[in-house]
C-alpha cells in the first residue's frame, strides 16, 4: 500500500485508503471516470541519474523542452535556479523583443526531431481499457501514441480533437456513443501555428475562451460535469487548479455533487492553501500526495489485479491466440480492402475485419458512418479509387434499404471498373446471411459476379487464401 502522507502539508487530509481505491475502481469499470492528463505524466528518457519525475532515467518532457528551446534561441540557462520552465524561456524571449509567433513552429520542429516514445505512465494509463475519453492539458501527442501502441498495435486509430480559442471544437457524439478512444486536447495540440498553449499567457486566453457562451465545448463539459475526474499532474498553480475544477464542474465547489475528483499532482500536494481549500470547501475532491506517476502505477496495478492479470500493456485485452477486432485507422492505406456495408451490419463487418487482420490482409471501412457533407463524400470516393479490392456486404438489411450511403459506394466502385480490363477482379461481393444472389438489390455489374457467403462475417480459410492470392500476399 502506498504511503499517502509522506509529502507533507497533508496530514489533515483523509488518506486514499483501500476503500477509496475500491470505490474508484468500481466507477472506472462502469466507465464513469475521465482522466485529465497533465505534464507531470509526460516523461522522456534522460542520462541524468536524478530527475524531478522521480523515475531513474526519465525526466519531464516540458523541462527538457524548455532547455532545448533556450539553447535554440541562444539563451544561457545552464545552472539557473530555479530551473527555467517553458514559460520562463518564452518570457525571456519576448523581453528580448523576440517574436512570439516564431516559437510555435520552433517547438514543433524540436518535438518532431526528438520523436519521443510514450512514457511508461502513459502506456499504463492506455492499458486501462475502461477509459475511452481522455482530456489532455498538454500539447504533445504522446497520450494518443500510447493508446495506439497499446490498443491498436501501433495503428493510428485513436480519435483526436484539439480546442482552440478562435474555433469551437467539441465532441461529435456523446461519450456513450464513442466507437474508439478519443483524446481531447483542451489547450490545443502541437502545430506550426499559434493554436496551442506554450505559455501562461496562452493558458489564460484558452481558459477565458472556454468560459464563453459561444466558444465553450458544451458536450465535453457536460461529460466532465457528470463524471468522476482524475486530474493527473496538471502542474497548475494553486488558483489555476481551483479555477479548473470550477470550470469542469460548472457550479460552486462547495455545493454537494454526486461525482468527485481526485487530484494527483506533486505541486498541488505541496500547496498548503490549496490543501486547506480542498479539505474544507471542495469536499468532493480528494488529493493524492504521491503525484501522478505513483497514482497511475497503483491504479494500473489494482485494475489489472481485478482483471486477474488478463489486461496487460500491449495486449489490448485479448487472450493469446484469439481474433479481436481492431477499429480501422483514421486514414485508409493504399491498396487496402475497402468494406462497404449498411450500418445495421456493423457487428458482422467488425467480425469480417478481425478475420482479415488475422490473415494479414489490410482492410478498411468507415466506422463512424457519417453519411453527409461534400468533404466526406470526396474522402470516401478517393478511398474507393485507391483501394486494392472492394467488398460490398450484402444482407437482408441492404435489401430493406432502397436508399443508403453504401449504395453510393457501390456505384462508385462500379464506375471504377469502367476503366478496367475485362475479367479484372476488383469487386468481390460478400453475403453475410441467406439473401439470394439472384434477388439481391445491387447494380447489374455486381449481380453478375460470384457471391461469397460468409455468415455473420466469419472469414473462411478459402476466401482468405483467395484474397492473399489476388493481393500477391503470403500467409502470415
Amino acid at each position: 500500500m502506498l504511503s499517502l502522507t509522506a509529502e507533507s502539508p497533508m496530514s489533515a487530509v483523509a488518506a486514499f485508503d483501500d476503500d477509496a481505491w475500491e470505490d474508484l475502481l468500481n466507477f472506472v469499470e462502469e466507465k464513469r471516470v475521465i482522466p485529465i492528463i497533465g505534464p507531470e505524466l509526460v516523461t522522456v528518457p534522460t542520462d541524468a541519474h536524478s530527475t524531478s519525475s522521480g523515475q531513474a532515467g526519465q525526466e519531464n518532457l516540458y523541462g527538457w523542452l524548455a532547455r532545448t528551446l533556450a539553447a535554440r534561441l541562444g539563451m544561457n540557462v545552464a545552472g539557473a535556479t530555479p530551473t527555467p520552465t517553458l514559460n520562463d524561456v518564452i518570457v525571456r524571449h519576448l523581453a528580448a523583443r523576440g517574436r512570439r509567433e516564431d516559437l510555435y513552429a520552433r517547438v514543433r520542429t524540436i518535438m518532431r526531431e526528438a520523436n519521443f516514445a510514450p512514457s511508461p505512465a502513459l502506456l499504463k494509463l492506455a492499458a486501462i481499457t475502461d477509459f475511452d475519453l481522455f482530456v489532455s492539458t498538454t500539447f504533445d501527442t504522446l497520450m494518443e501514441d500510447a493508446l495506439n501502441a497499446v490498443r491498436f498495435a501501433g495503428a493510428r486509430t485513436t480519435e483526436v480533437l484539439a480546442y482552440t480559442p478562435n474555433k469551437l471544437t467539441d465532441l461529435a457524439v456523446e461519450r456513450a456513443a464513442l466507437t474508439r478512444p478519443l483524446v481531447f486536447h483542451l489547450l490545443g495540440r502541437i502545430a506550426a501555428t499559434p493554436s496551442y498553449a506554450i505559455s501562461d499567457e496562452d493558458v489564460i486566453e484558452f481558459v477565458c475562451a472556454l468560459q464563453t457562451r459561444h466558444h465553450g465545448p458544451e458536450k465535453l463539459f457536460c461529460e466532465l460535469e457528470h463524471n468522476h475526474l482524475l486530474l493527473l499532474g496538471g502542474d497548475f498553480s494553486d488558483w489555476m487548479t481551483r479555477l479548473f475544477l470550477r470550470l469542469a464542474k460548472r457550479r460552486r465547489l462547495s455545493e454537494p455533487r454526486d461525482v468527485g475528483e481526485t487530484v494527483a499532482d506533486l505541486g498541488a500536494s505541496r500547496e498548503p492553501g490549496l490543501v486547506f481549500f480542498l479539505q474544507h470547501v471542495s469536499s468532493s475532491t480528494r488529493l493524492f500526495a504521491g503525484g501522478a506517476i505513483a497514482f497511475v502505477d497503483e491504479l494500473h496495478r489494482r485494475w489489472s489485479a481485478r482483471r486477474g492479470g488478463s489486461e496487460r500493456a500491449g495486449a489490448g485485452g485479448a487472450a493469446a491466440g484469439s481474433v479481436r477486432f481492431l477499429p480501422p485507422e483514421r486514414e485508409m492505406s493504399d491498396g487496402a480492402v475497402f468494406i462497404s456495408y449498411a450500418r445495421e451490419d456493423l457487428a458482422a463487418v467488425q467480425q469480417l475485419k478481425a478475420g482479415l487482420d488475422a490473415a494479414g490482409i489490410p482492410a478498411w471501412f468507415d466506422l463512424e458512418r457519417l453519411e453527409g457533407g461534400d468533404d466526406f463524400a470526396h474522402r470516401i470516393r478517393g478511398n474507393i479509387a485507391r483501394c486494392g479490392f472492394f467488398l460490398p456486404v450484402i444482407s437482408a438489411n441492404t435489401q430493406r434499404r432502397i436508399e443508403g450511403w453504401f449504395r453510393r459506394e457501390w456505384s462508385w466502385a462500379v464506375d471504377r471498373t469502367e476503366a478496367m480490363a475485362d475479367g479484372a477482379r476488383f469487386i468481390l461481393p460478400v453475403c453475410i446471411d441467406d439473401t439470394e444472389a439472384g434477388a439481391a438489390l445491387v447494380p447489374a455489374k455486381i449481380k453478375a459476379l460470384h457471391f461469397t457467403r460468409l455468415p455473420t462475417g466469419q472469414l473462411t480459410p478459402e476466401f482468405a487464401q483467395r484474397l492473399r492470392e489476388l493481393t500477391g500476399g503470403k500467409r502470415p
